[in-house]
């Protein structure tokens, strides 16, 4: 019983940190791309991705101590 405990443990993980490493991916290619067509904008642009990014880490930071 412990063994799959453990098991689905790490599998809730595992989709945690995926979802949280697909969102940083999503917010990065976004980014660049908001970038591409409005270059004067990069700066607010990269504010916002940047704090996109640290909130989509957390999230997988929480789902990784959370899950085990």
């Amino acid at each position: 019983m412990y063994l799959l405990a453990e098991i689905t443990g790490n599998i809730a993980s595992a989709f945690g940190l995926l979802g949280a490493a697909l969102g940083v991916g999503l917010i990065g290619q976004k980014a660049a791309e908001a970038v591409g067509r409005n270059p004067g904008a990069s700066g607010k642009i990269l504010v916002q991705a940047i704090i996109g990014m640290a909130l989509a880490e957390g999230l997988g930071i929480l789902a990784l101590f959370l899950a085990k």
